[in-house]
């Protein structure tokens, strides 16, 4: 394709200028809240809010690198309006390691098994201190960012260059390390969510914990594209392509997910019940008995119950701006999602909301919205040389 083609996908300007302001008051007022947070609830509760928030938008970010690759992979014209939104978010990557440091600097507010002496006095952690110690555990951190960073590079570098020459050894290339780097991107993951979020509590396991947030990730990236998406859309040079035929396809996918997660989930829960360990079954009762137990009513209600009866409808699915209602409704509970996995782990008392838990949320997200639209600017904003381009665009008209 041409040049010419080339900047008829091209936004004019800042794409998604309205988003931009979004992200950056969002940001602000964020931080500005967390500061008072800080001062108002201490360190320890402000590096646990930390982490749930870090956890969160990271998940769009690792779910926007899976997703990409599946792309790649499948070759599916399902995700080439979507390829631009994931390029941009797995661009931010190399930000969203430097918001890491807060977690090292607070590991001894999150993380039990790092406290100095622990291992002569509980033996569970004794047991697993060759895996989880400080050394190792900031090691393994460098390479998984790493191996991130340099997967996300090169698909977005092949594929700029690919919209510049049409060059089809891209297209194979990018499809060769889309096949190694899910492999990786599984494995990877796996682990550093064990490094997280699961290591919370040392004495406690589950060996479906990666896959869990494997699914979460491709549901918070989902739910994000088609936040994105749909305000794309509604200007130039978008609004003239996408059509609702694509959300409907996009909204199958959400659902899709969603059901992914929500199978995974249950099937820990069944799993774990009826084994009934005592090592195992305190994860659930500490969930559910005391007031712990509404944000668990809330995560099975809000975060499936609800977007599934309302995703099972075709009008909804093509209708745009209800659809992003549901995304946006998801990405909510996804974040309720991920506090419900750490917080009781560290308040077993019950249930309770800081400034901290809103505030964190709000800052690193308009941290990384303001990245990502940055990073959405001076591209097209399709990849105009694909070959599957005319057919992604044009496969509902007859």
């Amino acid at each position: 394709m041409s040049t010419a083609t080339s900047e008829t996908y091209r936004a004019e300007g800042t794409p998604l200028p309205g988003m931009k302001q979004f992200g950056m008051i969002a940001g602000v007022l964020g931080v500005v809240l967390a500061v008072a947070g800080f001062f108002m609830s201490g360190a320890e509760r402000f590096f646990q809010a930390y982490l749930v928030a870090y956890t969160f938008w990271m998940g769009v970010v690792l779910g926007s690198l899976a997703l990409l690759m599946v792309q790649h992979l499948s070759g599916g014209v399902w995700g080439l309006v979507l390829r631009r939104p994931f390029e941009a978010a797995v661009r931010t990557l190399p930000f969203m390691a430097l918001l890491f440091i807060p977690i090292i600097f607070g590991m001894h507010s999150l993380y039990e098994w790092s406290h100095e002496g622990i291992t002569e006095t509980d033996a569970i952690i004794r047991e697993k201190a060759l895996y989880l110690n400080t050394p190792f555990f900031l090691a393994r951190q460098a390479f998984y960012f790493v191996v991130w960073g340099a997967i996300g590079y090169l698909l977005t570098k092949w594929s700029s260059e690919h919209d510049r020459t049409g060059d089809p050894a891209l297209l194979s290339k990018m499809e060769r390390l889309s096949g190694g780097g899910l492999v990786v991107y599984f494995l990877t993951v796996t682990f550093a969510m064990v490094d997280w979020t699961m290591s919370v509590n040392p004495h406690w396991f589950s060996t479906i914990w990666g896959m869990l947030y494997i699914g979460g990730q491709g549901l918070s990236a989902f739910a994000f594209g088609i936040c994105v998406l749909v305000m794309l859309s509604q200007a130039a040079p978008l609004n003239r392509v996408i059509t609702t035929h694509h959300f409907h396809d996009l909204g199958k996918f959400l659902f899709a997910f969603l059901m992914l997660w929500a199978y995974l989930s249950f099937s820990q829960f069944l799993i774990i019940w009826s084994a009934n360990i005592p090592e195992e079954i305190p994860h659930y009762l500490n969930r559910w008995d005391n007031s712990w137990k509404y944000l668990s009513i809330f995560i099975i209600v809000g975060h499936f119950i609800v977007p599934y009866a309302l995703l099972l409808s075709r009008d909804l699915k093509k209708n745009s701006g209800k659809l992003r209602v549901i995304a946006t409704w998801i990405l909510a509970a996804r974040l309720a999602d991920y506090y419900w996995h750490v917080m009781p782990e560290l308040h077993r008392d019950g249930f309770s909301v800081t400034l901290l838990d809103v505030a964190l949320p709000l800052a690193l997200g308009g941290i990384f919205i303001s990245l990502f639209v940055a990073q959405l600017g001076g591209r097209s904003l399709l990849p105009v040389n694909d070959p599957q381009l005319d057919k992604a665009l044009h496969h509902h008209v007859h």
